[in-house]
Parts: structure tokens; C-alpha cells; sequence
């Protein structure tokens, strides 16, 4: 059983009340079987065979914990908080033991059948283009050829940008400079490194 001593550090820097869930979350994906911890996105990852399968955090006023490569296509069993088990402030939010070391041996079992699952998500509609934007791009041809040829997430970016305007002003110049990057063919982030 491989421990980290960053994920010692973790759970010590934790509020009072998530030390004692971070621990008993700990020992029983240990009991699991063999894995390995690391801290991943500042928070403890437990790995089987270099793939991440399970993970643990604390947090003000709670403490989470949910498998990676889930049998199930769900990705929560309760709607709040993080990870699979809803928001913990106790060990009696805790199911019982043999609930969480049982997930974190199917976990195992996918990785070591070197399947992944993936979750079922459905594609996002394409992005409702407000009239205001949708009027300014055909009044000009190129930005309007450029904006339909972009891909739906290229194109909901701009209509994000324009709808998310607090005052009329911000829309109107949202909008013109949608309509000028889209006639250079430009997408809404082109000056971001790595886009």
C-alpha cells in the first residue's frame, strides 16, 4: 500500500471535522486493494494500475469522496456537493463500508479489464443566437459565413459573451466587436495562449 505524505499534509490542514471522514474515506480505499495516492488538482487521488479512480476533498463546510470509472452511467447519487456521496460533515454521512470499498473494486475491475467508462452526456443544442447578434452578423456576409462555419461551442462563446451583458451599452459594443473578430474569422478567445 503506497501512501503519500502530502495527503498526510492534507488531511491535517483540514477542518476539524473532515480529519476523521478523510481518514475512515483513506483506510477503506486502501482495504480496497492495492493503490497509490498522489494529490492531483491540490486534493488526494487515489490510483490502480497509473489511472486515477477515486478521490477525496475537504472543504469549508464539507468533505466529499467519488469513484472515477464508474460502473454506472450516473455521476452522482445525491444532487449536492462533490463526488458520489453528496456533502459529508460526519462518518454518519458515510453509507457502509462495504458500499465504498465495493465501488472502489469495481473502479479496479474497469482498469483492469483496460475499459474506460464514459458517462453518457448529451451534445448541448446549438447556442440560440439573440436577434440583436444574429442581425449585426448578416448585415455583414463574411462575419456571418465566418460565425456558421464555426463549431456550436465556438459559436455559443460569442452568444454567452453578448447575453451575459449587464447594460444595454456593454451589449451594443459586445456585439460590434463579435461582428469585426468574426469577419476576420476570429473566434471569441483568438488572443488566448493555447486556443
Amino acid at each position: 500500500m503506497s501512501r503519500d505524505p502530502r495527503v498526510d499534509d492534507y488531511i491535517a490542514r483540514a477542518a476539524p471535522f473532515a480529519q476523521p471522514i478523510l481518514d475512515h474515506l483513506r483506510d477503506l480505499v486502501h482495504r480496497a486493494g492495492e493503490v497509490e495516492e498522489a494529490i492531483k488538482w491540490s486534493m488526494p487521488m487515489f490510483l490502480y494500475g497509473g489511472k486515477i479512480i477515486a478521490n477525496m476533498a475537504a472543504f469549508k463546510a464539507h468533505a466529499s469522496f467519488g469513484t472515477w470509472k464508474r460502473e454506472s452511467g450516473s455521476t452522482a447519487d445525491t444532487p449536492d456537493g462533490m463526488g458520489q456521496l453528496g456533502k459529508l460533515t460526519s462518518l454518519a454521512d458515510l453509507p457502509e463500508d462495504a458500499v465504498i470499498i465495493g465501488r472502489v473494486q469495481r473502479a479496479m475491475a474497469t482498469v483492469d479489464a483496460g475499459g474506460t467508462v464514459r458517462h453518457p452526456t448529451a451534445p448541448k443544442p446549438p447556442p440560440e443566437v439573440p436577434a440583436d447578434l444574429r442581425a449585426a452578423l448578416a448585415a455583414v456576409p463574411a462575419a456571418a459565413a465566418a460565425f456558421e462555419g464555426f463549431p456550436p461551442s465556438a459559436q455559443r462563446e460569442y452568444t454567452d459573451w453578448v447575453t451575459e451583458a449587464k447594460r444595454a451599452e456593454t451589449r451594443t459594443r459586445r456585439v460590434t466587436q463579435a461582428v469585426a473578430w468574426c469577419t476576420e474569422g476570429k473566434r471569441r478567445y483568438w488572443n488566448m495562449p493555447g486556443r
